[in-house]
């Protein structure tokens, strides 16, 4: 039986009220799209998709470690994109999170999302400790 559980973190803003920003089931956390949301202001952080991209790193890496693990766990990356022409910028970026041993990931590039939002990233990692 599997031992499964939502989770929301205390820092990072929500997107919205129905869905949990990660599931948590056994050793696993299976993190929602996160999209760039300032911790601070609870809005979208610029409309600059570098800023964008490394705030969605940010904000995945509180809510991991509020979970009980961290960035090192991740296993696999799915970052949907609007402009299909930021791979330089997506693998900037990345570098900067992973800079060795990167997990898996994929980068489909998706319909326009509202409110602005260039980019977002969900992810599947592995939970080290109980929270």
């Amino acid at each position: 039986m599997s031992n499964r559980k939502n989770f929301n973190s205390a820092t990072v803003p929500r997107m919205n009220t129905f869905i949990p920003q990660a599931v948590i089931n056994d050793n696993l956390i299976f993190l929602s799209g996160m999209a760039a949301l300032d911790p601070a202001t609870g809005k979208l952080i610029s409309d600059d998709f570098e800023e964008q991209t490394r705030q969605c790193f940010l904000n995945i890496q509180t809510i991991l470690e509020e979970a009980g693990s961290n960035l090192s766990n991740i296993l696999k990356t799915t970052i949907f994109m609007v402009a299909g022409n930021d791979f330089g910028t997506i693998n900037k970026v990345y570098g900067e999170f992973f800079p060795n041993n990167p997990p898996a990931r994929s980068v489909p590039q998706v319909l326009p999302f509202p409110g602005g939002i260039l980019i977002s990233v969900e992810c599947i990692a592995v939970r080290n400790a109980e929270i």
